[in-house]
């Protein structure tokens, strides 16, 4: 089993500890080659990381560096999500060695609570990958070129046959699309992927990327606040919510995650009790990685009734953030 993770020093240690969860519940996986794209991390870092390599027998992972998008393009890209580095995923072919086939994608902000061999062993049916799909309205999918019912997914696990990925000229078409938007996307590096790959993609169960809104609301709220069309059935969430293999610590408008202030994530215990066997079993605090504006927006909510707040956030996250997204790329152009 091929995986990947991508970090700056700032998510380091978040993600050692996925890295470290998803060691301890492979264990009866023969071969697993972990690929690092190290983004600055320091050194004490990375000797904690291959620390849990060296405790689980395994071999040491593969330490990769690669160009920032910036500097490969040679012009500026909106990040949208605060980091840069998840743009590296532009690059699989340069980075995933050619004789492996088959490449798991991982954010760092992931806990691997069960064996992903079903999920590594998924039959692609002929698609470039599997990936979850994700709770977004129609005006995203218009701000990419998407039509209305179109896959959007989330990003943060994907499984990519390689073979297909380097046919295809994926990383190339990815690229391409960044340029041809003056490197403004909805959604940074997701935007793009979602906006190339949309049709190249077949779904797997949410139990493999069980995220933070699936977790904190109920079926009916999440409808309410995120407005998505071409979603899981509620059954289907609440058949991944009794049994999730790989926990997706996404931010959410209401919802802490672990390592944060605020109201408490349903999983924070479980991705603690992991931190508390890692090498990073100190306390870790960080600040929200959140926007001033959407900070004193959060504060606001919590003084709201909660169904307000729902209804407020549902209006703001459907239509007014991929309004204000499209006036921004017109912008600029």
């Amino acid at each position: 089993m091929n995986v990947l993770y991508a970090s700056d020093n700032n998510y380091a240690d978040i993600m050692g500890i996925s890295i470290f969860s998803l060691l301890e519940n492979n264990q009866d996986m023969d071969d697993i080659r972990i690929y690092i794209i190290n983004d600055n991390i320091s050194e004490d870092n990375c000797k904690k990381i291959e620390n849990i390599f060296k405790t689980y027998g395994r071999k040491m992972p593969i330490w990769k560096k690669v160009k920032g998008i910036n500097e490969a393009l040679q012009m500026e890209v909106y990040e949208d999500r605060f980091s840069q580095v998840q743009f590296a995923r532009l690059f699989l072919e340069e980075i995933i060695d050619k004789e492996d086939d088959r490449i798991l994608y991982l954010d760092c902000d992931t806990i691997i609570n069960d064996t992903l061999e079903k999920l590594w062993n998924m039959p692609l049916e002929g698609k470039i990958g599997a990936v979850l799909a994700d709770a977004f309205s129609p005006l995203y999918r218009k701000n990419i070129g998407l039509e209305k019912n179109d896959l959007m997914f989330n990003s943060g696990v994907m499984l990519i046959d390689m073979v297909k990925w380097r046919e295809e000229c994926v990383g190339h078409q990815l690229r391409t699309f960044i340029r041809e938007h003056k490197g403004i996307v909805q959604q940074g590096d997701q935007g793009v992927l979602n906006a190339v790959l949309s049709r190249k993609m077949c779904i797997f169960s949410p139990q493999y990327n069980f995220l933070t809104n699936y977790a904190a609301f109920s079926y009916g709220d999440m409808m309410l606040y995120r407005k998505p069309v071409n979603i899981y059935s509620e059954q289907e969430i609440e058949s991944a919510k009794e049994a999730p293999c790989i926990i997706h610590y996404t931010s959410s408008f209401m919802i802490a995650r672990p390592w944060e202030n605020g109201m408490e994530h349903p999983y924070k215990k479980l991705w603690t009790d992991y931190k508390n066997r890692s090498p990073w079993n100190e306390k870790i605090q960080k600040e929200k990685r959140m926007k001033k504006w959407k900070m004193a927006y959060t504060k606001l909510t919590e003084k709201m009734p909660y169904k307000v707040a729902l209804i407020c956030s549902g209006i703001l996250q459907a239509y007014v953030r991929p309004v204000y997204g499209r006036w921004k790329y017109a912008r600029k152009i």
